[in-house]
């Protein structure tokens, strides 16, 4: 009996409708996810935004960094000229608990809202600690959160090396190796397991490679279309 693999929606569901959207989000949910992944930026009015990139020129109707535009600015923009911009709130909102949410942090300065953010939901809207997951390939990012909360779920993202990536998680006692699917080998799935994190692997979107995943005994594949995993 394989065990389960979590299927976790990249980005929402990337493949079938625009990332980090809330449409993107609620599709995901209809394919039946166990997980689902978002990026956060704090935007210059002080909001955490869901959205990828750095700078809005490759998906949105704008052009200039993410951080230097105020929430009323990125609200007046169009993703693929229909969606919006959702903040961290509004993507929560939406989830409510149907499935676990893996927040990366992506731009700087975004742990401190993170943490604030969750714990109110902890707190207010009854969401468990568990449903949370808080990745980064910013280290100082990760290591902030787990100053401000040490019992949050911590991923550390790698598209440079596993083994590297198990001494960082180590010093801030992380749940997951979130490693590039080009790194993943049955070995270092099976050290990482013995230390004590899942692997999450990312990104997995065809047949074959999804099977060599599960053969290699990861616990997670962020998938752009995870109804195939």
């Amino acid at each position: 009996m394989s065990k389960k693999v979590l299927k976790i929606g990249h980005r929402g569901a990337k493949t079938y409708v625009a990332e980090n959207t809330i449409a993107s989000i609620q599709k995901a949910l209809e394919l039946g996810v166990d997980a689902i992944e978002i990026d956060v930026h704090k935007c210059a009015s002080g909001e955490l935004v869901v959205f990828h990139d750095f700078t809005l020129d490759r998906m949105t109707n704008g052009s200039g960094e993410v951080a230097k535009h105020t929430l009323k600015q990125l609200k007046l923009l169009k993703i693929n000229d229909q969606y919006e911009i959702p903040t961290l709130d509004e993507v929560l909102g939406v989830v409510d608990k149907n499935c676990i949410l893996n927040i990366e942090l992506k731009g700087r300065n975004t742990a401190t809202g993170t943490c604030q953010t969750i714990e109110t939901y902890i707190k207010a809207r009854d969401w468990n600690i568990n449903q949370f997951i808080i990745s980064s390939f910013q280290h100082q990012e990760l290591a902030t959160v787990y100053k401000l909360n040490n019992q949050l779920h911590l991923g550390v993202l790698t598209k440079a090396s596993v083994v590297d990536a198990i001494d960082f998680a180590e010093t801030i006692n992380a749940f997951a190796i979130h490693p590039n699917v080009a790194l993943v080998t049955k070995d270092n799935v099976s050290l990482a397991q013995e230390k004590g994190f899942k692997v999450l692997t990312w990104t997995v979107n065809d047949q074959p490679t999804i099977e060599r995943m599960k053969a290699y005994g990861v616990d997670g594949i962020i998938s752009d279309n995870p109804d195939v995993i």
